[in-house]
């Protein structure tokens, strides 16, 4: 993974090895209750439009219904613009005839934004069309710094943990303040705990092992300039217990 693409390189990663977190995630954001087993099929994320090819961060088929959900790690005031552009594609593919009409069906689709806490719950644009009425576009936005790392167990919301710890971009000073650095190390320590109770001993120990490289991939960009913290972060999230248990299951 390359660190100028890592948040959305842990995006696909999670989506293509272990697809069954984002189920929970879909459940929260569109009020469904698909069981976490489900049968997701992941269609092609590349779409051809009359502008040229656009590619998608995910394009996925659970039960009848197409889902589309797009991971971004900045503000961007032209989202909504993009997602329509994105979800008429994955739409035209999806063009169906029901009583001698034509129907074009739009994903369910919604934004991740993995930095800030905006009370906003959704984005919106007007579409005006020929005849004078206007449709609004909504797409729902899950802000993942929201969310306490309590609320993300609770809900089995484990697809946005890689990201929680980038609530600590901002803390210049944790190699430097040992106070600090010891509560980050001590809810890391919690999180692994929980981690291990919901995945490890309910028998998932390959997705317990791929949730927590990845955490510790995005750990390592977000404290990139401090090996202190980075080496701290690195003895809680894999140490001994991690390297045991590995040769257990050898």
């Amino acid at each position: 993974m390359g660190n100028s693409t890592i948040f959305d390189d842990v995006f696909r990663t999670m989506l293509e090895k272990m697809p069954q977190l984002v189920v929970p995630l879909i459940n929260e954001v569109f009020g469904t209750s698909y069981p976490e087993d489900i049968e997701i099929v992941q269609k092609r994320n590349e779409h051809q439009t009359p502008k040229g090819r656009v590619i998608t961060d995910s394009h996925l088929l659970i039960a009848d219904k197409i889902y589309h959900i797009e991971c971004q790690s900045t503000d961007d005031s032209t989202m909504v613009i993009r997602m329509i552009e994105y979800d008429f594609a994955v739409g035209m593919e999806n063009v169906q005839k029901e009583n001698g009409k034509y129907r074009i069906y739009f994903p369910q689709s919604c934004v991740l934004y993995l930095r800030g806490k905006e009370k906003k719950n959704s984005i919106s644009v007007e579409l005006v069309l020929p005849n004078g009425k206007i449709v609004e576009y909504t797409v729902p936005v899950v802000q993942v710094q929201r969310f306490t790392s309590d609320d993300l167990f609770r809900k089995h919301l484990l697809f946005l943990l890689p990201y929680y710890v980038m609530r600590y971009e901002k803390e210049n000073n944790l190699d430097t303040d040992d106070e600090k650095l010891k509560k980050l190390l001590e809810e890391y320590a919690e999180i692994k705990r929980c981690l291990e109770k919901q995945l490890l001993h309910q028998g998932k120990e390959k997705v317990y092992r791929d949730m927590i490289e990845l955490i510790t991939r995005i750990a390592d960009y977000v404290f990139r300039e401090s090996e202190k913290v980075k080496k701290g972060f690195g003895e809680i999230m894999g140490g001994k217990v991690l390297e045991l248990e590995s040769d257990r299951l050898i």
